[in-house]
């Protein structure tokens, strides 16, 4: 029997509204998952107590090591959320685990087995870990903002929210923690060992860097900003002095663009190999 434009939109759309209660279903069982594990609740108090703690430290030890000039031209932003750098190797290794725990244990072949859509899987867990990171690590720097100016020494190096860049920069700072655990993440279901994916997201994040010093100065200047933890990290760089020509959102557009690919590539093996 031939089914009118108005039957076929109907069916289309209750296909869309099964498709997305699953996707729900999922995405809560993920969540529950994710809580159930005791690291998670370490890895991001780890996160947390990194970005607070030395943005306080910052604040009050670092003024009275400035010149006076240093401290009219530094980043006070940047400077309060110097923790990043040691928070984002918690939140990366979470990302990491988040997948590779579940083939390490091979209780993913009973994930896969009750949902057998694994992209669906896959994606779930992306969203529920991005929103998961996203969340703590605008907590943290805010935290880590407000540390850092509840410590400071010298009112000079001070700050506001309503000053220009600030509030970007500490939003961003969450947003880059959760990219960097997604970049984790799809690097985990690529690699799916914890220890070798663990060891891959270090050498993607800090070995450009070492590499892009070795290179003659024009080239340095050239490629270096696209280096992933240098493009990542010009999003919470509030003062222009400090940025790269990609600027915050460009470098974090590239920042995206790597995570982006080790997702797809997760997701384009993740039906092609046994769990």
């Amino acid at each position: 029997m031939y089914a009118t434009p108005l039957v076929r939109a109907a069916a289309a759309v209750q296909r869309g509204l099964e498709a997305l209660g699953l996707f729900a279903d999922v995405a809560k069982a993920e969540f529950r998952k994710l809580r159930s594990v005791r690291s998670t609740y370490w890895t991001l108090l780890a996160a947390v107590v990194l970005t607070v703690g030395l943005g306080a430290g910052a604040g009050a030890f670092v003024p009275g090591h400035l010149s006076a000039a240093d401290r009219q031209s530094v980043d006070a932003v940047r400077l309060s959320l110097g923790g990043l750098h040691l928070s984002q190797i918690a939140v990366g290794v979470l990302g990491v685990l988040a997948v590779t725990a579940e083939y390490g244990t091979g209780t993913i072949r009973t994930t896969f087995s009750a949902v057998p859509q694994r992209r669906l899987v896959v994606a779930a867990k992306a969203v529920v870990f991005a929103a998961t990171a996203l969340a703590v690590g605008a907590v943290s720097c805010f935290g880590g903002y407000f540390a850092y100016e509840a410590a400071l020494s010298d009112s000079s190096m001070s700050s506001s929210l309503g000053d220009p860049g600030v509030l970007r920069a500490l939003l961003g700072g969450g947003v880059y923690l959760a990219v960097l655990g997604l970049l984790g993440l799809g690097i985990g279901l690529v690699v799916r060992v914890g220890a070798g994916a663990i060891a891959a997201l270090f050498c993607l994040l800090f070995v450009p860097g070492i590499l892009v010093d070795l290179l003659p100065g024009a080239w340095r200047d050239t490629v270096g900003p696209y280096a992933p933890m240098e493009a990542g990290s010009q999003i919470f760089i509030a003062s222009s002095r400090g940025q790269t020509a990609l600027g915050p959102w460009g470098g974090l557009g590239v920042f995206a663009l790597y995570a982006a690919l080790a997702l797809l590539a997760g997701f384009a093996l993740v039906n092609r190999r046994d769990a």
